[in-house]
């Protein structure tokens, strides 16, 4: 039997949904962080369970031919990558095994599997970076990002997922908020001035906003000059922002906006729609993969042009709109009110004259669609991590589309989704998964489900 600190010899066999290497020692499953299939490893247990243990690597003994350079200095500190120490075949290959796994073993399903999306850019691909700000003993505020399952920030302030800007553009901040004896926001004792440094970039657009997460909406005065600086230097911004935040919650935004430069939103291009994004909207991460997921759903829907089309979880639109001009009518749902505001003024920028869009939650919004008699021809659902309610299921199938197509950041909820679906008179046809975050432990999924 195992015990904390016992040092085994380990073959890494697989590799698990969060990264983990796995292994088996006298029948018990061993998992190892930053491990590879193929890693033969001196491993130390940590901590025991009665079936299964974790490791921690001692010493690598044989590397695995899928290892690769981290190129990063945090990596395995922080809290966000785990396949960095993979190349990028081995990270496509464990991500197609587990949206087959969540399929098969959560749903009972057996579907079509098509080859993973995978990404032309595995390298500062995101759109949007949400800093915590932390200050040293000495009161010196710094940048970071979270070790996993914390809230201990691990100090930097750049991350080769990031576009090169982000990262002068927080010294800027830095150095100003520590010229100006600015303080950091403390979540144990509540006090303190800033929380966050919030970015986002137009992947096509190039235009940049800036927004300071602060506790105070008093402190305006104190950022304008700041804001001026960056949009003289940067000529991608386009808008500054104080965001208030006085709860005390580990939810970063908060309610109130203050413009101290520019708009309070900036614009992109998202398969060829123009795109409002303002600082509550959801806009996806990886913009250039997301067209390619954008497309392929399209294809799946199989569109003619006579349909209605309904875009459950719209947040601004950029799916429903990038169909718009295949369908008679297009409803797009959306529960966050800026997002809906930006979804209609994302149609009305791009001519769009077909689409309606309506606040609420999904399934109570499919619901007033049942009772109104608005029956869509196809959906499209993109939900949250946590998948579709139930209720929304239910709403989806009374409306007896002759098509659903879900894409999921999830594929564990996404297959217990689709399991509902099934008897719901559904029957999953493909799963396609696509690399939206290379690197991380998250995969997409879009799925085809026809009437049956």
């Amino acid at each position: 039997m195992l015990k904390k600190n016992d040092i085994i010899k380990l073959d890494i066999t697989g590799l698990t949904n969060e990264g983990s290497g796995v292994g088996r020692h006298e029948g018990m499953a061993v998992f190892v962080p930053f491990t590879a299939v193929g890693d033969v490893i001196s491993c130390r247990i940590v901590k025991v369970k009665k079936t299964y243990c974790y490791g921690i690597t001692e010493e690598l003994l044989t590397p695995s031919p899928d290892r690769s350079e981290s190129g990063c200095g945090i990596y395995g500190r922080c809290g966000g990558c785990c396949f960095r120490h993979l190349d990028y075949a081995a990270e496509l290959a464990a991500k197609q095994q587990i949206v087959r796994d969540a399929f098969e073993r959560i749903g009972g399903l057996e579907p079509e599997f098509c080859g993973i999306l995978g990404a032309e850019q595995k390298d500062r691909y995101r759109n949007k970076a949400q800093f915590p700000v932390s200050a040293d003993e000495d009161g010196r505020l710094y940048t970071g990002f979270y070790a996993r399952r914390s809230h201990r920030a691990i100090e930097t302030d750049d991350c080769p997922l990031l576009p090169e800007v982000f990262g002068e553009i927080c010294r800027d901040i830095l150095e100003y908020a520590n010229r100006r004896g600015v303080t950091a926001y403390d979540e144990v004792t509540g006090e303190g001035l800033l929380r966050h440094i919030y970015l986002r970039k137009g992947e096509h657009s190039g235009e940049i906003m800036a927004a300071l997460i602060v506790t105070s909406p008093e402190c305006a005065e104190l950022f304008r000059p700041l804001a001026e600086s960056l949009a003289g230097r940067y000529p991608g911004i386009r808008s500054v922002l104080l965001n208030v935040n006085s709860r005390r919650t580990n939810a970063i935004l908060g309610d109130r906006v203050i413009p101290l430069f520019g708009a309070d939103r900036i614009y992109d291009t998202m398969c060829g729609r123009r795109v409002a994004i303002s600082l509550h909207s959801f806009y996806q991460i990886n913009t250039v993969q997301a067209e390619r997921v954008y497309r392929l759903a399209a294809e799946l829907a199989s569109l003619t042009g006579s349909e209605t089309l309904l875009d459950l979880y719209c947040g601004a639109g950029t799916i429903g709109l990038s169909m718009a001009d295949r369908v008679s009518k297009l409803i797009g749902v959306e529960i966050v009110p800026q997002a809906i505001e930006n979804a209609k003024e994302n149609a009305a920028a791009n001519g769009i004259e077909n689409a309606e869009f309506i606040c609420g939650d999904a399934g109570k919004a499919a619901e007033l669609l049942y009772k109104r008699g608005e029956l869509p021809d196809v959906i499209i659902a993109d939900p949250a991590r946590k998948g579709c309610t139930p209720d929304t299921l239910a709403y989806m199938a009374k409306m007896q589309p002759r098509r659903i197509v879900m894409i999921s950041c999830n594929p564990a909820t996404a297959a217990r989704d689709c399991a509902e679906l099934e008897k719901l008179g559904y029957r999953t046809v493909s799963v396609t998964p696509a690399d939206l975050f290379p690197r991380t432990e998250h995969v997409e999924c879009i799925i085809q489900l026809d009437k049956a």
